[in-house]
């Protein structure tokens, strides 16, 4: 049968996750159609040889683009790096002792899981060269940490961590610096470290981690300005087996730059790693029996007000910071007995007045409601030396009409105007005994005639 005796279809194909529709051809007779003849016929049979062919130009082109294009630009991007910044912990180390760098992304506690699938790589100041090299003899790289034996000077600098695995990859960088072990160059290798004075702390020896993990019998000398601290030393005890020095009675003196010595073997050589610790003394805040001074037992106010009710709590010469106070309402806190916000607790106001120490914190109703009158508030402090609350309610203010305060202008204006109505009969009567007093010698002297 001649191929231009078939007639078009189309067919899906699934190839790489995507339908492609393609045409087939079966004999126009099974569709039910006559065959085509003549020229015009053959004409449109080579067009549909043509596309057809060209169809399946694409579609390989298509497929092989699937297989090779696709893998390139995944490798592309697995090879991007992400740099996720500088570490805020900086290494300040002497020369000629040990470091450790420990690459950040990677703790020690997930290396054994994490090493078997990612690559993990150190690079100095971004440079293209790895560190350690084959040539290095004072660097390796050990769990995830990059070693230095006996760290230089000129190690100082930027140290770049990299891990990369088939799907990501990212880098933190680390600075280093390393001084030379002179007393000038304790303010800058120094932890610093705070005891309170009066009571008894605990030093630190920071930063052993790599060198003591998995040692029972760590030793650590301490020394203060130089001076050894013996075990006989009352004051200052070095715990066994730890990092830890025990200060006993704290005082102002102790103040001061400690050292801590560890000694570190490798390869039958003795190290010495050194911490310098700048220990500051804080005076011990003093704290005071509270005492609530207001407010006062009932508090009247008018249905439909605002009100606020402050609870001032006295302290004396005591710190206000580990003192707590709040409100209450039939034994509940505010929030939870006032659930809208109708009833709160304002800002808490920490003040002195004649170098003496006060708390406030007011208790605001916004509007004063019949509710209100039924609560038992109670406004309630506490610190390490004490415990108070005060009670207090709410009272509806009377109502009664007050007609003193009406009465008080009237009887006011009767007062004056019979001020003055006394003052002119007074006169006027003043006047007619004045004239009684004229005519009365005439009346004597009219009766001395006789009759």
């Amino acid at each position: 049968m001649d191929f231009c005796d078939l007639a078009p279809e189309f067919t899906q194909h699934h190839f790489c996750g995507i339908v492609l529709v393609t045409p087939s051809y079966r004999p126009a007779h099974v569709q039910g159609r006559p065959r085509s003849a003549g020229p015009q016929s053959s004409t449109s049979c080579v067009l549909r040889k043509l596309s057809g062919a060209m169809f399946r130009l694409y579609v390989l082109v298509m497929g092989v683009s699937a297989f090779t294009l696709q893998p390139a630009a995944h490798t592309g991007a697995a090879r991007s790096c992400r740099f996720r910044g500088r570490h805020y912990k900086r290494e300040f180390r002497l020369e000629g002792e040990p470091v450790a760098l420990r690459c950040p992304q990677v703790p020690y506690r997930l290396w054994a899981s994490v090493s078997p699938h990612i690559n993990l790589t150190w690079h100095k100041n971004d440079s293209a060269r790895m560190i350690p090299g084959e040539e290095e003899t004072r660097m390796w790289a050990q769990d995830g940490a990059l070693w230095l034996l006996p760290a230089l000077q000129e190690d100082s600098g930027t140290y770049i961590c990299t891990t990369r695995n088939a799907s990501y990859c990212d880098k933190v960088s680390i600075e280093l610096r390393v001084f030379e072990n002179t007393d000038a160059s304790l303010p800058f290798i120094s932890y610093p470290q705070i005891l309170t004075l009066s009571t008894s702390g605990v030093l630190v020896c920071p930063d052993l981690s790599e060198f003591t993990r998995d040692k029972t019998d760590v030793k650590i000398q301490w020394y203060k300005d130089s001076l050894l601290l013996d075990k006989d030393n009352e004051k200052f005890l070095s715990v066994r087996g730890t990092t830890h020095l025990l200060v006993h009675d704290v005082a102002l003196e102790d103040a001061g730059y400690y050292r801590c010595v560890l000694t570190f073997a490798h390869e039958g050589q003795q190290y010495n790693i050194t911490r310098s610790i700048e220990l500051r003394i804080k005076k011990k805040k003093e704290e005071t029996i509270p005492v609530i001074i207001s407010p006062l037992k009932t508090i009247s106010a008018s249905l439909g007000s605002r009100l606020t009710i402050p609870c001032k709590v006295f302290l004396g010469t005591g710190t206000p910071l580990t003192t707590m106070l709040w409100w209450t309402a039939n034994d509940t806190h505010i929030e939870s007995a006032y659930p809208g916000g109708r009833v709160t607790e304002g800002l808490r106001q920490e003040y002195s007045e004649n170098n003496e120490n006060y708390i406030e914190v007011p208790l605001i109703f916004d509007p004063v409601t019949r509710e209100d009158l039924n609560m038992d508030f109670k406004c309630v402090v506490r610190n390490t030396l004490g415990f108070q609350t005060l009670r207090t309610t709410v009272k509806e203010a009377s109502s009664t009409f007050s007609w003193g305060i009406v009465l008080a202008p009237l009887a006011l204006a009767f007062l004056v105007l019979g001020g003055i109505w006394m003052h002119r009969r007074c006169k006027h009567r003043t006047g007619k005994a004045d004239g009684l007093t004229v005519l009365r010698p005439r009346h004597q002297d009219f009766q001395s005639y006789p009759k």
